[in-house]
């Protein structure tokens, strides 16, 4: 496959994760996963150390809760220290400045904790996904991102409940129009909603993506 952004939306606990793990690892060796999620509470620590032990060696984990646009400018296209392959874990002030030639394929999981954290800290949502819809329209290597549908649920009770639900609708909008590829996965079933439906991984690429449980 081509350079290009694949978007993979889906509901709680639906597959999304496991599904968008499966195909980064189909489309190269050298695997980084950047992750959004903040250890605020024990549960999300246990959850963050649960995902982290199931991924092989072959993947590289940069944790980036906000700036996620400035991380995946840097690893599509910066210069600097190349691929450790090592199963190693930097944040987003590190030094890691991968290349296409360092790295074969990039997984973002998941864009809709990205957003959460933007819309608590008060950043300017507006700005940041426009930052990152100029990188997006530019991949260096294969692109996956893994986003939340919250729009076939109930109105949510409270004002912030409200505007994230809108703001989620909005981002998963824009980043579909900027996709290649846009897939929305239930019940732990792929459906293509834009681009050509690829094929699935063989089983060695199966074992070596490392699936996560479903969620």
């Amino acid at each position: 496959m081509t350079a290009g952004t694949t978007l993979i939306l889906g509901g709680a606990r639906s597959g999304k994760s496991r599904r968008a793990q499966r195909l980064a690892g189909s489309l190269g060796r050298r695997r980084l996963i950047v992750a959004t999620a903040e250890p605020f509470d024990e549960e999300m620590r246990e959850r963050i150390a649960r995902h982290r032990a199931e991924r092989d060696t072959s993947w590289r984990t940069l944790e980036v809760p906000l700036a996620l646009p400035e991380a995946l400018a840097r690893v599509v296209g910066g210069g600097g220290r190349g691929y450790g392959g090592d199963g190693s874990v930097e944040d987003s002030s590190g030094s890691l400045s991968g290349t296409g030639d360092d790295v074969d394929v990039v997984l973002v999981d998941c864009l809709t904790l990205w957003l959460s954290n933007l819309m608590l800290g008060e950043h300017d949502v507006e700005v940041a996904v426009e930052t990152l819809l100029a990188v997006l329209a530019r991949p260096a290597v294969p692109l996956v991102l893994v986003s939340n549908e919250v729009g076939f649920g109930l109105v949510p009770e409270t004002p912030l409940g409200r505007r994230f639900r809108d703001a989620q609708g909005w981002l998963n909008q824009r980043v579909a129009d900027a996709a290649t590829r846009v897939e929305l996965v239930v019940a732990g079933q792929s459906l293509v909603v834009r681009g050509a439906p690829l094929a699935e991984p063989t089983e060695a690429l199966a074992r070596a993506a490392s699936p996560v449980p479903k969620r």
